[in-house]
């Protein structure tokens, strides 16, 4: 029995169908209404909440392995509190569940945003130190907390593994985590920053997590990423295979640093979400490679190439919503 949190975000909608294509009964936490992925009707859906520490003790009876996928990613300010809440103590519920079933093997998925980032180092490993001091994100320290909440389970006997992934691609909702990448190239959008990012393919994310969370290793952490690429030369990518025109002008580190703060501003104002924030637009500058030397040796794995990533992605989106579904996404 595998039980899966975060079953409608994109890993989940990638785990789940794999993991019933492979033979394991899957019981899978959803809110709201059960999502609408492959296999769907073959899951033992579970109605409920991470935050709900009595239900994931009953959800939990049985199961051998556990991949908790639910997360909340936002730089909004409005948001911290609840980061903390999804990231930080739905995190350390899943773990206390998982202690008291026992004999479970939690596979936890993180962020490269929980990695440290010592100064002057451009390659980051698995081993980079955490600098509370630093000034990081409200979600980077969530998850580098909830990561804690891991190690705490580990030290009284847990059997886990914690996953570090980049940007994960993957087709998804327009509106939704890396897709909106695509998206704004997709739109033709004039503007790109100056920085690099990191990304890896959502498939290379889903067959690590398996082969790790069905393998004898415990107690580690392991980045998940493909390549480095600056943001420039991954919109080029992506308008080359959607036929478009590729973001040109430059947006100088002053000029991010303005319309951030314009953002905040509006924000306030009007109650409304700001599009760019502090960690967003400071985000983009980052020219960080993470390393992903640990899981290549341990697995024997290589990651995909972040350019057939994107034709993959974009192929997928032309095919699942169609030509009419794209032109309404402008």
């Amino acid at each position: 029995m595998i039980f899966v949190t975060g079953g409608s975000g994109l890993i989940g909608s990638f785990l789940i169908p794999e993991l019933v294509r492979q033979g394991h009964q899957v019981k899978a936490l959803y809110r709201g209404q059960t999502p609408a992925i492959a296999y769907a009707d073959q899951v033992l859906w579970v109605e409920g909440d991470i935050l709900d520490p009595v239900m994931l003790r009953d959800a939990l009876q049985g199961a051998t392995h556990v991949f908790h996928c639910a997360g909340l990613v936002s730089y909004a300010p409005q948001d911290e509190e609840l980061l903390k809440q999804i990231n930080i103590e739905g995190t350390a519920n899943i773990v206390d569940a998982c202690l008291e079933a026992g004999s479970i093997k939690l596979c936890h998925v993180s962020s490269i945003a929980a990695v440290g980032r010592p100064k002057n180092k451009a390659i980051l490993t698995e081993q980079a130190k955490w600098d509370p001091a630093a000034d990081l994100s409200a979600y980077a320290s969530s998850k580098y907390f909830g990561e804690l909440e891991v190690w705490r389970g580990v030290a009284e006997g847990l059997d886990a593994v914690i996953v570090n992934p980049s940007i994960i691609l993957g087709p998804a909702d327009w509106s939704r985590s890396s897709t909106q990448l695509f998206k704004y190239v997709y739109n033709e959008r004039l503007y790109y920053t100056a920085g690099e990012a990191n990304f890896v393919d959502v498939r290379d994310v889903i067959e690590t997590m398996l082969r790790l969370a069905f393998s004898e290793i415990s107690g580690e952490r392991f980045i998940l990423n493909a390549e480095k690429l600056s943001y420039k030369t991954f919109f080029e990518q992506v308008a080359n295979c959607f036929d478009k025109k590729a973001p040109a002008l430059k947006v100088p580190p002053f000029v991010a640093e303005v319309v951030w703060r314009l953002e905040h501003a509006r924000s306030w104002l009007t109650g409304r979400r700001p599009l760019i924030t502090k960690d967003t637009a400071r985000v983009a500058k980052k020219t960080h490679f993470f390393s992903n030397d640990k899981v290549k040796k341990a697995l024997g794995f290589e990651f995909r190439p972040v350019a057939e990533s994107v034709q993959w992605v974009c192929t997928e989106l032309g095919r699942q919503a169609g030509k009419a579904a794209l032109q309404k996404a402008e």
